[in-house]
């Protein structure tokens, strides 16, 4: 896979301070990634990087709209996703990424590729279950709510009733426990 060019950022020529980058993402992004869970996207990425004489500060901002289908119903909703995220990119011997909010990177590298971070918060601010918000206030009219609420189990609470009725064999055995 070819990384994608728009978030390479060359830091190499930047002066020491605060620089801000501006990503808004897409469908087209996430098929890069090969990542076919999302219907649209529509977030936008705010990076701020802070280079300083040994080391660069990274922070992540995303905020915007994914449309997804709904775990119960498969129908389609749009979820909002917010998140952020800081990495700190040091200068070392080797490539090295095994810590969360660290990079080390070769000090010969001159530019730091983005995409990978933007690709992992967006994904990490999804929630894990994907709920249609008609599902919960009850204004979805589905086929499938209907079906599941036709095969859901009924006279729960009659069962639970007849479960608390013991075998009376058991009664004596309870006794054994009282009398201390």
């Amino acid at each position: 896979m070819k990384p994608l060019k728009e978030y390479a950022i060359p830091f190499i020529g930047l002066k020491e301070g605060k620089h801000h980058f501006d990503y808004q993402i897409d469908k087209a992004f996430f098929e890069y990634f090969e990542y076919d869970d999302f219907n649209d996207v529509n977030v936008k990425t705010e990076l701020l990087l802070e280079k300083k004489s040994t080391f660069l500060e990274l922070y992540f901002e995303i905020s915007g709209i994914v449309n997804v289908n709904c775990d119960l119903t498969n129908e389609p909703y749009d979820q909002s996703v917010k998140g952020e995220f800081k990495l700190v990119v040091k200068f070392g011997d080797d490539y090295n990424d095994e810590f969360e909010d660290i990079l080390i990177i070769p000090h010969g590298q001159y530019e730091i590729i983005v995409a990978q971070y933007i690709y992992e918060l967006i994904i990490l601010s999804m929630p894990t279950k994907r709920i249609h918000p008609g599902v919960e206030d009850g204004t979805l009219d589905s086929d499938i709510l209907k079906k599941l609420e036709e095969l859901s189990p009924k006279d729960l609470e009659e069962k639970e009733e007849t479960s608390e009725e013991t075998d009376p064999r058991w009664n004596t055995l309870k006794k054994l426990l009282t009398d201390k």
